[in-house]
């Protein structure tokens, strides 16, 4: 059955412009697809392990082809089981509001945490070689007003989509949302349109 992993990282909740949108994306799609399942990672309530000590010893034992410790093994078991949400998926939505032209430090961590070789990726002389291909990517992106200069938030997910090996990623932008009620509820709005015209051709 269809399932879909959805990445909350707005701290904001009833508040945020991402998690509105993206909620009536899932609902679009859930609509679409009445057997569909949905597995919601909330970065900001999900512990998320950090990557230094036994995890990063792991890492390097897995890397250089050496047996793991017992201790290395354990915690890589973290990895890996943060890891299979993605790789279950066919679908990762991320509701990502922008942080300083980029993704909140908690996404951050998400990702450097899971994008780990022979999990989300592999690598040999030629290069990276994403694991996840035939899956889709949607990001809906919130900003608190027009960029005129270069952005980090859908790009760097546009980057880490191709290095995991997904090539269909779809966009829906949330601009303006600092520009007074009005604006902010205007740029809802179509946004929302939007994703729910989507969700029904996904």
């Amino acid at each position: 059955m269809p399932h879909l992993l959805y990445i909350e990282s707005s701290p904001r909740k009833q508040r945020s412009a991402s998690i509105e949108v993206a909620k009536a994306f899932i609902d679009a799609w859930q609509a679409q697809h009445t057997i569909a399942t949905v597995d919601t990672l909330d970065v900001w309530n999900e512990p998320l392990p950090e990557f230094d000590g036994a995890v990063l010893e792991a890492k390097y034992a897995g890397i250089q082809g050496v047996e793991r410790t017992p201790e290395q093994k354990e915690a890589w078991a973290q990895i890996r089981e943060l890891a299979q949400r993605f790789i279950k998926a066919d679908i990762i939505l991320f509701g990502v509001p922008m942080w300083n032209f980029g993704i909140p430090y908690k996404l951050k961590h998400l990702i450097d945490v899971v994008s780990q070789k022979d999990l989300l990726f592999s690598f040999d002389e030629r290069g990276l070689n994403g694991l996840l291909d035939g899956r889709k990517v949607v990001v809906v992106a919130a900003r608190g007003a027009p960029l005129d200069r270069a952005e980090h938030q859908v790009a760097y997910l546009t980057t880490w989509s191709e290095m995991v090996g997904i090539d269909e990623q779809f966009n829906i932008i949330i601009e303006k949302t600092l520009l007074g009620p009005d604006v902010d509820a205007e740029s809802r709005k179509a946004a929302t349109l939007a994703a729910v015209e989507l969700a029904a051709t996904l």
